[in-house]
């Protein structure tokens, strides 16, 4: 089916996802998960609700205690799964995809992933052969739970509140979920929030939540510099990813954050292991050394990111496209915990999120991630690998290819969840050579950027 994807589900609205499909979905995650309840939850979208119900709907007929927490952030029916000791979880979530798109993220128990590798074909093929029986005498119940407060108390528990200054902080939820998420945590902190496109919408009244797109950060910058803000964030519309703005209104790309909060968290855990992708490496890999910490490299993309943060006990785990692990949090991603993390350090350094990074950037100069549509993507990157492979340094396939030449190095792999290479470069010290490499590259690639 053209909903299931690698990692989770994700499909046009009616004719690739819709309800009959989501009641299935519901059947057969019972019986792929281990005994006892599963928590539902659900995104702002128009048509998340009524798919919530379905997937309840046909979990309950499977015998199965629902557990519906309403409207929330992925992150919340990861922290629920774990927290609540249950079988497993359900997020209805497109995030940041068209608004006629709709999806699932599916967790077993202690919030592990449930990808292709992992179950997800299994469901699939359940939901494909559909021979569900008609439902039983002993059909389970669906309870309502919206209680946050175990949740606001563990996002809290990753600051020391008392070290906490009074920034004035905008805050765009893109009309998502994290404006409530906001506003919960408002009473415990010392700070002014500037709300931008802050109520839940789901007809995306100011276009689809993308922070990573460029031309969705010009809402974000333009109030921080208005209100003189501190710093700048943006969520995309199921608020597992965080985007950071400087007190100038710039853009901080994800890649120098995992490096700041690899560094903060091994001054809480010295001596940790932190978990990092092949996109852009040499920042993150240098501020661990510095801070005492192991660096481990691992394939990009959610499943891979836990499952090897769970083998390494890993304390904290980043991706440049600003997916951010946690152990304590189950090892799943948060797009809550690594701003509170750098309203912390601000708070206990004096010092701004420029002042922070500034060095770091000038140090490691990247392209940010680049995209292109191709015609051949495995031939595209061995021509690619073939043109530069005499004069590099060391080649390496932990995720398509990476290649050092010493002064600089690129990463250039296939999206595992849409049909396009992705291109990141990186330098040292030196942002003219990054920028000559990459428009080297750009030429040899080719194909129309996305």
């Amino acid at each position: 089916m053209k909903c299931f994807k690698a990692y989770d589900i994700r499909g046009r609205v009616p004719d690739e996802l819709n309800a009959d499909i989501a009641y299935r979905i519901g059947r057969a995650f019972a019986r792929t998960v281990g005994d006892g309840e599963v928590v539902v939850g659900y995104d702002i979208r128009l048509d998340s609700p009524t798919f919530a119900a379905e997937v309840a709907r046909g979990l309950a007929d499977e015998g199965r205690q629902v557990i519906d927490i309403g409207l929330c952030g992925t992150e919340e029916v990861y922290f629920q799964t774990a927290y609540r000791g249950v079988a497993g979880g359900i997020m209805v979530t497109a995030s940041h995809n068209p608004i006629d798109y709709n999806g699932m993220k599916l967790v077993r128990e202690d919030a592990r992933p449930i990808s292709g590798d992992t179950g997800l074909r299994d469901i699939e093929r359940m939901v494909e052969e559909n021979a569900f029986d008609e439902p039983g005498p002993a059909r389970g119940a669906v309870r309502t739970d919206h209680d946050k407060s175990a949740y606001i108390a563990h996002l809290l528990s990753y600051i020391d509140v008392a070290a906490l200054r009074p920034l004035k902080i905008v805050v765009n939820a893109g009309n998502g979920g994290a404006g409530a998420i906001v506003d919960l945590l408002e009473t415990h902190l010392p700070f002014t929030f500037v709300r931008v496109n802050h109520e839940p919408d789901g007809t995306f009244p100011n276009g689809i939540p993308n922070p990573l797109l460029p031309e969705n950060r010009d809402a974000t910058a333009k109030a921080v510099v208005a209100s003189g803000a501190d710093m700048g964030i943006a969520w995309d519309g199921d608020f597992d990813r965080c985007f950071l703005f400087d007190a100038q209104g710039g853009f901080i790309e994800g890649y120098y954050i995992v490096g700041l909060l690899a560094a903060q968290l091994l001054e809480k855990h010295p001596g940790s292991k932190i978990i990092h992708d092949p996109r852009l490496t040499w920042n993150t890999v240098d501020m661990v050394a510095a801070a005492g910490g192991i660096a481990v490299e691992s394939k990009t993309g959610h499943a891979f990111i836990k499952e090897r943060m769970r083998s390494e006990d890993a304390v904290y785990g980043g991706e440049m496209s600003a997916h951010h692990y946690f152990r304590d949090f189950a090892y799943c991603d948060s797009g809550m915990i690594p701003w509170l993390l750098v309203a912390e350090r601000i708070g206990k350094t004096g010092t701004s999120l420029t002042d922070m990074l500034v060095e770091r950037m000038a140090a490691y100069p990247c392209s940010g991630e680049i995209n292109f549509r191709v015609d051949e993507a495995p031939a595209t990157v061995a021509r690619i690998v073939a043109h530069y492979k005499a004069a590099a340094e060391s080649i390496e396939n932990i995720d398509g290819v990476s290649m050092s030449f010493g002064t600089w190095r690129f990463n250039l792999r296939s999206s595992n969840t849409e049909p396009l290479l992705r291109l990141n470069v990186e330098a040292r010290g030196d942002a003219r050579l990054m920028e000559a490499r990459t428009a080297d590259l750009r030429s040899l690639i080719g194909g129309t950027s996305a």
